[in-house]
């Protein structure tokens, strides 16, 4: 009799689940999973989907790409390659921006991956900002590469 009254309420609970509750893409994010069940309704579904995700690696690869409904983060990827150049530099890649030229600048254009057209444009808008990225004297290294990645 108790496993009948146990089965009985997992099953409402079940079946009151599909109508209780909507996918949510902020329980189950972007991916393969969510793109194939966005449309579903159910605790379930949002399990599948979040399932889905994490056996195939769709949402890393997404977020990555910026498919599956996913967006790439807005801020620069980390690159130790450029903390380190930015760090052992600052004070000549501040002279470089300041004057809108030099070997310092085009290293870091280089790191940064700007493509050769754009090099020019990004040597001047840098300049022009100068005052933006460089506020104070004991800005950080990151701080650097943050301000001159949200141009």
């Amino acid at each position: 009799m108790k496993k009948g009254i146990v089965a009985l309420a997992v099953g409402v609970l079940i079946a009151g689940a599909g109508t209780t509750f909507a996918l949510n893409k902020s329980n189950t994010g972007c991916g393969l999973g969510y793109v194939l069940l966005k449309n579903q309704e159910g605790i379930l579904f949002e399990a599948f989907a979040v399932t889905t995700n994490g056996t195939f690696g769709s949402q890393t690869f997404g977020i990555t790409s910026g498919t599956s409904e996913c967006k790439q983060p807005a801020s620069f990827v980390k690159n130790e390659r450029l903390e380190k150049f930015v760090y052992n530099n600052m004070d000549e890649l501040a002279e470089d921006i300041a004057r809108g030229e030099g070997k310092y600048l085009e290293t870091l254009a280089d790191l940064m991956n700007v493509p050769s057209s754009e090099k020019e444009k990004f040597y001047t808008k840098l300049k022009n900002n100068f005052d933006n990225i460089f506020y104070s004297e004991d800005v950080t290294p990151n701080e650097v590469i943050n301000r001159i990645a949200s141009l």
